[in-house]
Parts: C-alpha cells; sequence; structure tokens
C-alpha cells in the first residue's frame, strides 16, 4: 500500500521551521485514511492550533502538545471528512480550554464557526481563512499571515485535487476556488495537504500551478476528468455515517455533525 511508504512518525519540521524559527510545525501521519494532522506553535507564547486531527489519533497528538509544552487554542478542521472523523471532540477533553472550529457553511456544530477572510490567531501569529468550496461547500484553506505556508485540505493535493462526486461537490466550483484563493499565493508558499497517498509531505503553489495534471487543464477539461474519475466510496464512510451521532463524545457525524 502506499501508505506505507509515508514517513508514519510524521514528527518533522517544516523547510521554514527550523529549531531556531519562530513557528514551530509538525506534521503527523494516520496511515488508514492517510490524512496529515499538523501542529503550528508560536515558540515565545507557547499558543498553540492543531489542522485536521483524527479521531485514533488524538491522544498522540495531546501528548505531543504537552511534551512541547504548548497550549492548544484550537482544533481546527479544513471541511467534513468523509474519510475520518475529526479528533477535535476527544483533544477538547484531553487539553482543557481548546475549542473546535469549522467553517459555517460545512454545517458542521463547532465551539467557533469561522467564515471567508476570518482570522484564527495564535501568539504572533495568525492564519487568515480563505473559503475553498468544490470538494465540499464548507472546504476553506488556511494561510500563515506571512503567505509562507498553506494548509488546503482536499481542496488542493499534492499533484492532485479533493475529488467532488459526493458531499455536495462540484467541480467547476473547485477549479475557480484553487485559481483564485490558493494560485494566486506567493509562488513559494508551501502546500501542505490534509491527505496524501504516494509518499510525499510538501509541496508549493508554484509546482501546483505548473505541475499538476488536473489543475493545470482549462476549466472545461477538468470538469470533464472530475465527472469520469469513477472512484470506490471512501474506505471508512459507511461506518462513519451508522455510528457516529450529534453529541457523540468523538466530535460528530462522518458528514454534517459535530460537537
Amino acid at each position: 500500500m502506499a501508505a506505507a511508504a509515508l514517513r508514519v512518525a510524521g514528527r518533522q519540521l517544516s523547510q521554514r521551521s527550523g529549531s531556531g524559527a519562530p513557528v514551530l510545525l509538525r506534521q503527523m501521519f494516520e496511515p488508514k485514511s492517510c490524512t496529515y494532522t499538523y501542529l503550528l506553535g508560536d515558540r515565545e507564547s507557547r499558543e498553540a492550533i492543531l489542522i485536521d486531527p483524527v479521531l485514533e489519533t488524538a491522544p498522540r497528538d495531546a501528548q505531543l502538545v504537552k511534551e512541547l509544552g504548548l497550549w492548544l487554542l484550537y482544533a481546527v478542521n479544513t471541511h467534513c471528512h468523509a474519510d475520518h472523523i475529526t479528533g477535535s471532540g476527544v483533544l477538547r477533553s484531553l487539553l482543557p480550554g481548546c475549542q473546535s472550529v469549522i467553517s459555517r457553511l460545512s454545517g458542521a456544530q463547532a465551539d467557533l464557526h469561522i467564515e471567508d477572510g476570518d482570522s484564527i490567531r495564535f501568539g504572533r501569529f495568525a492564519l487568515e481563512t480563505r473559503a475553498s468550496p468544490g470538494h465540499t461547500p464548507g472546504c476553506v484553506t488556511f494561510v500563515l499571515n506571512d503567505h509562507s505556508m498553506a494548509f488546503t485540505g482536499d481542496a488542493l493535493l499534492i499533484r492532485g485535487c479533493g475529488r467532488t462526486d459526493f458531499q455536495q461537490g462540484c467541480a467547476k466550483t473547485l477549479y475557480h476556488s484553487v485559481h483564485k484563493k490558493i494560485f494566486t499565493l506567493p509562488g513559494n508558499c508551501l502546500v501542505y495537504p490534509a491527505h496524501d497517498y504516494h509518499g510525499h509531505t510538501v509541496s508549493t503553489v508554484e509546482e501546483e500551478r505548473t505541475l499538476n495534471p488536473r489543475l493545470t487543464l482549462s476549466c472545461e477539461e477538468f470538469v470533464k476528468v472530475m465527472d469520469n474519475l469513477n472512484l470506490p466510496k471512501p474506505q471508512q464512510i459507511g461506518e462513519h455515517l451508522i455510528s457516529w451521532t450529534p453529541g457523540s463524545e468523538g466530535g460528530g457525524c462522518g458528514l454534517y455533525s459535530w460537537v
């Protein structure tokens, strides 16, 4: 399986956030859904946020936060994932003071709802929220305030993009979201996706603008490709839809509910 080639331990520093840099970045991996979770922290204030936590690995993430001496303010989600359940609810229990965050357009419940243009602050830094619908109506991309990093969820993957054939997806909307909200960032901005199935960990805006085999097509060609992918349903989607209900400890039901 491609996931076996990925760095499952995942505690890596980004190219920009070495031991002396003010922004701390850790990248963790959940192998079943091939999901990346990102921990961002301000080394001075010790305030931190976690992007796209997964239920099964929430205890691991909480332990890392404690080991690094950080104070987790927010567990933020780029969208409602069909292939895994968020770890936001567990993190709220394990790390008192942590709040769950998701787009208002997701239709999901959370402590805080965000919209296009909102900022999520941690210490001296902030993540700018850029609405990037198409994979789902509530997808957002989080951009560090110096435009050095973008956390693109499923909207933009490394040499790919999220599927658009369910969860109210729309290929045309996704195409315009990526081109207007992500490809307009500086070329050297690092791209960190929510998933990868081929062993990649990071890309850049310039790489994806010029090398992404889907998003370098015209909009019309892109829509044709996305409409004919014929992908199987995500491996865990049935389990999540059946097993989780609003108010459950894990933080929500597979597609549309959250606490």
